[in-house]
């Protein structure tokens, strides 16, 4: 490819903790198909919930592994994580890929190596997202009372190291077009926009009118479950909810009897979850949202509030519906909306193709190619 393969070339991965599954870790795996020499570079491993890492080559981690304790608990370690990834050496590579919403970026290369960022969001508790992180701490933290004003010191200090970290990518990728735009205002710097990988099924059965109304992701405080449960239980409306996190227990307690829960789905439940599904929700402002493109690969519509990641994914009226607010009545007229309108299953499922994983591999593979030439013969700016 333009005199450069990039199959020659020594290459390692960088992640900020391998310690869950979700959309970065479909990314990682896809890095992996594509480079499957590549270690992987973390702060923290947990091989027992984190088994699908179990295919690297090599994992590497920093001196945090050896807390026990830290690799389930990242929101205690947040100031530790600049001297954690500093600490590694990557002098023997050519290329090193970060995928990161943290501090992955901050890796140290030197001038034979090429580092290319591929930005999740710029870390949301120091930007996007800071306020709500403070007045919504995990759980964990509520032991603490005065929480606001120890953690003040440390989050000064993590912005203005997380502010000289982003400099340090020769060239960043975005998810998603509101994930460029946060790299412009918060990083003052411009990046390319490569969709997430979606895993797309193979074969859709016809569609039909469904069931019920689903909604899947991790239980925190940032997905708005509690915003969908008050709507469903005033509508009455059947409403299955799956996936895990700290709010599950307070959702299930909160939810009236149309309300059901699925906790941590398996891979043969979810396919089944997703197609017996009228409509898909999405509540929450997310950085890209995978789960709205899987719900459109099984011909399903998505009922989605009207900022970051489905600006993307989803084709207004066409694919789903949009909200502009994330309150109960908002919410309410968007699904009175959604219950007058009929959606074609071929424009569903012919939207999500736009984001599969073989259009990633392709898209990525040819920026790596250009970007590794540019920077070779000398320009700095990769864009």
């Amino acid at each position: 490819m333009n005199g450069i393969n990039l199959d020659n070339l020594k290459i390692a991965l960088v992640y900020d903790r391998v310690n869950k599954f979700g959309g970065a870790e479909r990314v990682l795996l896809s890095l992996h198909e594509m480079f499957p020499n590549a270690p992987l570079y973390t702060s923290v491993y947990n091989e027992l919930s984190a088994s699908w890492a179990h295919d690297f080559p090599k994992i590497y981690t920093t001196f945090l592994q050896k807390i026990p304790f830290l690799k389930n608990n990242h929101e205690l370690i947040g100031w530790l994580m600049p001297l954690a990834f500093e600490t590694f050496d990557f002098s023997n590579y050519d290329l090193v890929i970060s995928v990161t919403s943290e501090a992955a970026k901050g890796i140290i290369t030197g001038t034979n190596t090429l580092h290319v960022c591929y930005c999740l969001t710029p870390t949301r508790y120091l930007w996007s997202a800071r306020d709500f992180y403070f007045n919504n701490p995990p759980k964990k933290f509520n032991i603490f009372p005065f929480f606001k004003i120890f953690a003040k010191p440390f989050v000064g200090y993590l912005e203005k190291w997380d502010s000289i970290a982003s400099t340090r990518p020769d060239k960043m990728i975005a998810i998603s077009t509101e994930v460029k735009s946060r790299i412009k205002k918060y990083y003052k710097r411009n990046s390319e926009i490569i969709y997430p990988p979606c895993d797309l099924p193979r074969k859709v059965m016809g569609s039909s009118k469904g069931k019920y109304y689903f909604i899947h992701g991790r239980f925190e405080p940032y997905k708005r479950l509690d915003l969908v449960i008050d709507v469903f239980n005033d509508l009455e409306l059947r409403l299955v909810v799956s996936g895990s996190g700290s709010e599950f227990l307070r959702l299930q307690r909160k939810a009236n009897q149309n309300i059901k829960f699925v906790y941590k789905p398996s891979d043969n439940q979810l396919p089944d979850l997703y197609k017996n599904a009228m409509a898909f929700l999405m509540p929450q402002e997310e950085d890209f949202g995978i789960t709205s493109v899987e719900a459109q690969s099984f011909g399903v519509p998505v009922i989605a509030y009207n900022k970051g990641g489905a600006i993307d994914t989803v084709i207004p009226d066409k694919t789903g519906v949009l909200f502009n607010s994330q309150t109960k009545e908002i919410l309410k007229q968007a699904i009175a909306k959604f219950d007058t309108m009929r959606f074609n299953n071929i424009d569903l499922i012919n939207n999500a193709k736009i984001f599969s994983k073989e259009r990633f591999k392709r898209e990525l593979q040819r920026s790596l190619v250009r970007s590794y030439l540019s920077w070779r013969w000398g320009d700095k700016t990769l864009a």
